[in-house]
């Protein structure tokens, strides 16, 4: 059965679509085309018209030009438009032209770097010249590095290496440095949040070195659908870019299905759980031989729907490979072999995170299902985009949770089809980044006095600060580095903690093997001990986690229990930085807080129900995050109408609200910020409700809440009003079990009372 007849049997099958809210049918569309630029070299045209391309697709066409006039350029195409072509084509015809002329290629991962190279060595091949192209990340053996500093011409890394190997150690890299002529960047729209605001940095300190060399490279820039890629592109690069947005790529048609779990029990607004949705719709693709990607929310959704998925298809020797997890912590030769699987044709069906969000080449699926919405729309794009990369007919189910944010969206399909992607924010002049890449920058070469770092207007402070610290040293004129340790072996460009924990399975004691690794916030959750730990659908429990020497030893079981922890948060306020009161009385205040996370407990699971059968104990220790955050203190004279019961149900669900109006105004993911409350917080001495970045130093997300909050707290006012549940449900102030009968009514209340 092909992808168009499955949709028609869906189409006729009653009891799916009483659960569709939307199908949504996008048409074909035709390619636009310009011939090949007569500027191009020969050599390159015949290598194009051997693959069968005798014209550009127009995107294409105005990168070439706007290449060849100096122009930093970003493009803005969906998936599978030919965007390689738009950055391979300058770079290559600039080294046919100039052999001494470089490029430097980042892509956010090492999985994209090396899928991406494989074409750009199929075209230098066919180009039959002396043109260098080498990938150079962790994995490259120390022989080839040397050869790599010394003739490539085209290097091919990721920000983390340019970080912490290239840029230290620009020395061993003059012909680099001195013959820069493009740098090229990919999925610039994964560059958010805190790794977006620590390569403004990196590119920063690679600028400055490019300058001290005597280059000034390009700018091509690369990314899927976001609302501000030029304003992204600036931020990141510091230069005035000029956007591709004219797409002739054709594409094949797509159905894009919203699917809402039926409710199982109207009076509580609960439905029937996500993943067991997702189980029972994947199993049709997975039947009928539809080639399919399952993304999942979580490390541990992903393992549970894959364990399914095998099972479904096991045969006498066991599980086979027909069916593929894929997510962060496999180890990069495992992700390699199911990544060419999915392109050999031999895995129908592979359950990932959002690690294959990005644009490695996976083959050609036709069908995509989403558990759960992804938190914004410019993932969700992103993602059905994996799906009908070849022109033929996708379809895409967006499988609803409970979550607010989820309901909201399938409720509202208009909103999702017609609202603008979301804005990708960055905070290139964070105080923790800032400092930390100053430090680096100084490292890499003596700042001159009045010398600004980029566009940082007060650098000379920055740089005294160092030197009061003894970390700099000033002298005739110049700041210069002072420690023995190189400052970027310090710094993580992803996250506030640089260690990962490596994963080591202990069940053979004559082979201990390593069978994967995990960043240190998610360890206390997942690898505590007595944890099952899943990976590609098998079960292994965690013997010992050793978070000194950042390993965790497992050995396999036979279970049909899963665990997860719960995760306690306690909030501290560590200072005011602005202040007003509000018409009602409340105070309104941005701030600095300390946010403190403990695991204490974790739950076990039933595989095939999800029903608990079980808890224990996790002695781990306290972690904590400095963080910006803004809040709202509700004054006695709004809070004594209430009773406890009835002022604790209103504040979670003005809580919940928050939660789901807060990422579409800010534009964000849902996992960059936490909105929480407190009956009395031991600070204001009040009821308190707090919205705060999720990352160390703060984004600039609260800042933007603090000066929208009116709106925000409408549109918050207008979802519980608008809903039709008559005491709370997940689609807006959460379920009445949760926030008791009163919780509504609370909540609307306190809304009104805070917007006066």
């Amino acid at each position: 059965m092909n992808v168009d007849q499955l949709i028609d049997r869906l189409k006729a099958d009653s009891s799916f679509m009483e659960c569709v809210t939307e199908w949504r049918t996008l048409p074909a569309t035709q390619g636009r085309y310009l011939p090949l630029p007569q500027t191009m070299d020969e050599r390159l045209k015949q290598v194009l018209h051997a693959r069968g391309i005798h014209r550009l697709y127009t995107h294409q066409a105005e990168c070439y030009d706007l290449a060849q006039q100096k122009k930093d350029f970003v493009v803005v195409t969906p998936t599978a438009s030919g965007k390689t072509l738009c950055y391979n084509l300058p770079v290559v015809s600039a080294i046919l032209q100039n052999e001494d002329a470089r490029a430097l290629y980042l892509f956010p991962t090492k999985a994209l770097s090396a899928d991406q190279v494989s074409g750009l060595y199929e075209m230098i091949e066919a180009l039959g010249v002396n043109i260098k192209a080498y990938t150079y990340d962790g994995d490259t053996q120390g022989a080839a590095r040397k050869a790599i500093r010394q003739a490539g011409h085209i290097v091919v890394t990721n920000p983390d290496m340019l970080h912490a190997n290239i840029l230290p150690h620009h020395t061993k890299w003059v012909k680099l440095f001195e013959n820069l002529q493009y740098i090229v960047i990919d999925e610039i729209h994964t560059y958010r949040g805190v790794f977006g605001s620590h390569l403004a940095n990196v590119l920063r300190r690679l600028l400055r070195l490019c300058a001290f060399y005597g280059s000034h490279p390009q700018f091509i820039l690369c990314s899927a659908t976001i609302a501000n890629p030029v304003e992204l592109a600036r931020q990141l690069t510091g230069r005035d870019i000029t956007a591709v947005t004219n797409n002739g790529a054709p594409t094949g048609e797509r159905h894009f299905v919203f699917y809402n779990p039926p409710v199982v029990n109207r009076q509580l607004g609960i439905r029937r759980g996500v993943v067991n949705e997702v189980k029972r719709i994947g199993e049709q693709f997975l039947r009928n031989g539809i080639p399919t990607i399952v993304f999942a929310r979580s490390r541990l959704q992903v393992e549970v729907i894959t364990r399914h998925f095998k099972e479904c298809v096991r045969n006498a020797y066991g599980f086979t490979d027909r069916v593929r997890g894929y997510r962060g912590g496999y180890l990069p030769s495992e992700r390699r072999d199911i990544e060419r699987g999915l392109r050999d044709g031999q895995v129908d069906m592979v359950v990932s995170t959002n690690a294959l969000e990005l644009g490695i080449d996976i083959g050609s699926l036709t069908a995509c299902i989403l558990c759960g919405y992804p938190g914004t729309i410019a993932s969700t794009w992103q993602q059905a985009g994996r799906a009908g990369r070849r022109k033929d007919t996708a379809l895409t189910i967006l499988v609803a949770s409970s979550a607010p944010l989820d309901q909201y969206i399938i409720q509202n399909p208009d909103y999702f089809f017609t609202a603008s992607p979301e804005n990708a924010l960055v905070q290139p002049n964070n105080l923790y980044v800032l400092l930390s890449h100053i430090k680096c920058s100084a490292y890499e070469l003596p700042f001159e006095e009045n010398e600004c770092f980029g566009n940082v207007p007060d650098t000379s402070e920055f740089l005294e600060y160092l030197s009061e610290n003894n970390i700099l040293r000033h002298l005739d004129g110049k700041y210069y580095w002072m420690e023995e340790e190189l400052p970027s072996g310090e710094i993580s460009l992803r996250s506030a903690k640089t260690e990962n924990f490596v994963i080591i399975d202990i069940t053979n004691p004559a082979h201990h093997r390593v069978i994967g690794e995990m960043d240190r916030y998610t360890v206390p959750m997942l690898l505590h001990e007595n944890a099952i730990y899943m990976h590609d659908a098998r079960m292994y429990q965690v013997q010992q986690l050793d978070m000194d020497s950042c390993k965790a030893y497992i050995k396999a079981v036979d279970t049909d229990y899963y665990t997860d922890a719960d995760l306690n948060v306690s909030l501290h306020i560590l200072d005011d930085m602005e202040e007003k009161t509000l018409p009602c009385g409340a105070g309104l205040t941005l701030g600095e807080l300390r946010v403190s996370t403990i695991v204490k407990m974790f739950k076990k699971f039933k595989l095939d129900t999800h029903e608990t059968v079980g808890f224990g104990e996790v002695r781990l220790p306290q972690t904590d995050l400095h963080t910006v955050g803004m809040w709202w203190t509700i004054p006695d004279s709004i809070s004594l109408r209430y009773t406890n019961d009835a002022l604790q149900g209103a504040l979670l669900g003005v809580t919940n609200l928050l939660s789901i109006v807060a990422p579409l105004y800010l534009m964000c993911a849902p996992r960059d910020i936490n909105v929480v409350y407190q009956v009395k917080a031991p600070i204001t001495d009040r009821p308190t409700i707090f919205l705060y970045d999720a990352y160390p130093g703060g984004i600039g997300l609260s800042e933007k809440a603090y000066q929208m909050q009116e709106l925000l707290l409408e549109h918050a006012l207008q979802i519980a009003q608008s809903c039709g549940c008559e005491c709370g449900c997940p689609s807006c102030v959460g379920p009445v079990i949760e926030v008791g009968e009163q919780g509504k009514a609370g909540a609307v209340s306190l809304l009104k009372e805070l917007l006066n």
